[in-house]
């Protein structure tokens, strides 16, 4: 299944959308040995991104012809998340702008490993060039 966007850092982890429909989603994630901590489990960045990515899906797969840009994050860590894991996002809320998002993250075993609230901005996609403007009208150059 396809993110319907070009996202660099989720290619590089190895994420797979496996839901994308009416607020839910679900990505799984087989982390690398690059992607572990010095107690050898998932580091924690590493599952913040997933929890991330996997809420902006959740928000997204209900406007599908908008972006989101995440605005705040709050994340608890309830275990160590080893081996394969999967990623489950629900859309809790949403008004015109704004989506209210919850995800958890599990491990192989299904036990719950981490779990977040987000808050996204709902933003118009805009065109990809050498100069952008991103969703907060700000100019990029990427020379």
């Amino acid at each position: 299944m396809n993110f319907g966007v070009e996202i660099p850092f989720v290619n590089h982890l190895g994420f797979e959308l496996m839901l994308f429909e009416g607020g839910h989603s679900q990505i799984d994630y087989l982390p690398r040995p690059e992607h572990l901590n010095s107690f050898h489990v998932t580091h924690g960045g590493a599952l913040m991104t997933l929890l991330d990515v996997v809420m902006a899906t959740a928000a997204r797969s209900a406007r599908q012809e908008m972006g989101v840009v995440t605005i705040e994050m709050k994340t608890s860590f309830m275990q160590p998340a080893r081996g394969k894991l999967s990623g489950k996002g629900r859309l809790m809320h949403s008004t015109a702008t704004m989506a209210f998002t919850e995800g958890t993250a599990y491990d192989e075993d299904g036990k719950a490993c981490a779990h977040a609230t987000g808050t996204f901005k709902y933003v118009k996609r805009l065109a990809v060039g050498s100069k952008d403007v991103n969703p907060l009208n700000t100019v990029i150059s990427t020379d």
